[in-house]
């Protein structure tokens, strides 16, 4: 099997997977009243959302294991390793362990929301203990991975050898972007679909550079997200949860580790960075003025919301928006010497 097809086949299969999940796991959800919680905080109107299911992000959890995992089965027996290194194949299956870990983390914020009532799930201390626990042992691994020489490719500087760095820079990218993603799970389909055109932009970059391993996670990232969004658009029939929120998260950020450029991340999930830093700003800004805002509410998804735009409509911009970062990354790493970095 040649790469584009693994690719290919691995999209496919995941959508496939997911989106049929959502006839057995949507009515599963609803028969066991796992429906979600509106906050009082929100817009009033999403409170008709309440009792939509939701950790219907185990859907796509399922489907992308399961398609990563046939996938690299069928290669290994036709032969074609897909020239996966030793440090690449450990940057790959470290990170889909640390998204599960992730994921585990968000069912047990969704279980204690929905089926022991309490409305904010995890506290604050615990859930960032848990998070802090997980990326120091997947930053770890990479640690290992790298020979105990931890480095970062940065566009057109080449590898910069982090030495102290690495565990700061990981903690701060790891422990931003999952709560990032986490923030952008807030109207119907939008973390969905802003995902999936960040894995767009990974299956580019995996395929100029000949990454197909990194391809065919990235894509099965990408069917995961589709088939999920055939149930989440508007109006949603499921939510992800915390449960799929935080996967992804952590999921975006081990694809781009195995790239070895996890400052890319900025510009493929720019709207990430741009809903985790409106959150800040709004925090910052409400306790500097005494009760002062800069947006309608955050994250800014709901001030668009507020100020009159559709979910529909907030998807869609969202997701040009995102493209147009993905773009910009693609040419950064191609023009910037990633090719000379992985022949290295």
């Amino acid at each position: 099997m040649n790469g584009i097809a693994a690719i290919i086949l691995s999209a496919v299969l995941a959508f496939g997977i997911t989106a049929v999940l959502g006839f057995v796991m949507i009515p599963w959800l609803r028969k066991l009243k796992f429906g979600q919680t509106i906050l009082d905080e929100g817009p009033k109107w999403h409170k008709k959302k309440q009792g939509t299911p939701t950790m219907g992000g185990i859907m796509f959890i399922i489907g992308i294991f399961v398609s990563a995992a046939v996938v690299l089965v069928v290669n290994s027996l036709t032969g074609n390793a897909l020239s996966l290194t030793g440090d690449v194949k450990t940057k790959l299956w470290a990170g889909l362990i640390m998204a599960l870990l992730f994921g585990v983390v968000g069912f047990a914020d969704d279980y204690i929301k929905v089926v022991k009532k309490r409305n904010l799930g995890l506290s604050i201390a615990q859930k960032t203990v848990a998070q802090l626990f997980i990326c120091a042992g997947y930053l770890t691994s990479l640690f290992l991975a790298m020979n105990k020489e931890p480095y970062m490719f940065v566009p057109f500087l080449g590898r910069i050898e982090l030495g102290v760095w690495f565990w700061i820079l990981g903690v701060c990218v790891l422990y931003g972007a999952i709560n990032a993603v986490n923030f952008t799970d807030g109207i119907d389909g939008l973390c969905s679909s802003v995902t999936a055109t960040a894995a767009i932009s990974f299956i580019v970059m995996a395929v100029m550079h000949n990454c197909f391993g990194i391809g065919i996670i990235a894509a099965a990232l990408l069917g995961g997200c589709v088939g999920f969004f055939v149930w989440n658009r508007y109006p949603a029939k499921v939510f992800m949860g915390d449960t799929g929120s935080m996967f992804l998260g952590g999921l975006v950020v081990a694809i781009s580790y195995a790239f070895d450029c996890p400052i890319i991340l900025i510009l493929t999930g720019i709207i990430y960075f741009i809903e985790g830093l409106s959150d800040v700003l709004q925090i910052g800004y409400f306790k500097l003025t005494h009760g002062k805002r800069i947006f309608r509410m955050a994250p800014i998804h709901h001030h668009f919301e507020m100020g009159g735009w559709s979910e529909k409509k907030i998807d869609c911009i969202f997701c040009i928006v995102n493209l147009i970062g993905g773009i910009l990354a693609v040419v950064l790493m191609y023009y910037g010497g990633f090719v000379n970095n992985i022949i290295k």
